[in-house]
């Protein structure tokens, strides 16, 4: 079954994103992810509201999921969003 990761994030340092962003992308491809959601229009329907932008990963599996984000090609685009934005992120198992 495909992994997705699933990131809710509020970004505090745009130009420090943009960074991030075209690390991120590098990283995703070079481990067999993609992009599903990048952002996008919300509604809120229910319960707490997301962040303010949300994405979502698919990846092959579970474990190439977790692969991507323990990986020496993510840590230092992993860094600069640690710097850049505030974020709750998760890994989920679905067809």
């Amino acid at each position: 079954m495909a992994g997705y990761y699933i990131a809710q994030i509020d970004i505090h340092d745009l130009d420090r994103y943009e960074d991030y962003k075209k690390l991120a992308g590098a990283a995703i491809a070079a481990h067999g992810g993609e992009y599903v959601v990048r952002g996008g229009e919300q509604t809120h329907l229910e319960g707490q509201a997301p962040r303010s932008r949300v994405v979502v990963l698919k990846f092959e599996s579970v474990e190439a999921a977790k692969a991507w984000f323990i990986s020496d090609d993510y840590a230092a685009a992993h860094k600069i969003r640690s710097e850049a934005a505030t974020s709750d992120s998760f890994i989920i198992e679905g067809d």
